[in-house]
């Protein structure tokens, strides 16, 4: 069975929900607690760092370095971290904790989200009820897809063991260093482990072990195979 806990995915130290993160077993567990998160840690900036960031309508932080093209549009509660781009046409919903060094591309929508610093979603993405890790990356056209067509709850199955989410909207956890490719769909409930890369158009369930190469038909194997 594929660890796909909190401390076996992810840098912690690439995120400013790294002490909640700590906290909690699988990363999935942050969703309900992301728009509470976000405005504890935008307290924490008007008090402890507010010339650092610029506060835009209602809960909304975005660091001095970062680029957001005017077309972009952003609800609250939202954080955009140091030297991240926002650029033309992105959809940014609001419950969103964005790192830094990040592109959110064109056209990408984003709700309900912890990116972590150095993430690429570059590029007609929809990134929905999801945790992305450290340096990873969805192709163009890759999505989210956070809600099961018959609305029922998203269950992890790992390998025979399914494990209960009592979520009804939950995209994908992506690890560390996560490559997805272009036109991918990742379905409710998908846990994919750090360091793997996921094929151009697949259409992938379940968990993709961590190190691992998922082909074209579902086909998962080891990269040092």
């Amino acid at each position: 069975m594929a660890n796909i806990k909190i401390k076996d995915m992810y840098s912690l130290e690439h995120t400013k929900a790294k002490e909640w993160l700590s906290e909690l077993e699988y990363a999935w567990e942050v969703l309900p607690k992301i728009k509470d998160i976000i405005l504890e840690l935008g307290r924490r900036i008007d008090e402890e760092c507010p010339k650092e960031y610029e506060k835009r309508g209602d809960n909304i932080w975005i660091h001095k370095t970062a680029i957001v093209f005017d077309s972009a549009y952003i609800a609250g509660p939202a954080i955009i971290g140091a030297d991240t781009e926002v650029r033309q046409c992105a959809f940014i919903r609001g419950n969103a904790l964005v790192g830094e060094g990040c592109v959110i591309g064109n056209s990408t929508e984003l709700k309900n989200v912890i990116i972590f610093d150095n993430v690429q979603v570059p590029h007609y993405n929809y990134v929905g009820d999801s945790v992305l890790g450290y340096k990873s990356h969805m192709g163009a056209g890759s999505i989210t897809s956070n809600v099961k067509s018959d609305k029922t709850l998203v269950v992890v199955k790992n390998e025979g063991d399914n494990i209960e989410t009592g979520l009804k909207k939950f995209g994908a956890m992506l690890g560390d260093f996560v490559e997805v490719g272009c036109n991918s769909v990742l379905n409710p409930g998908t846990v994919i482990g750090s360091h793997s890369n996921i094929y151009p158009v697949s259409c992938v369930r379940g968990v993709v072990p961590a190190d691992s190469i998922f082909k074209t038909g579902g086909v998962i194997v080891a990269k040092d195979n």
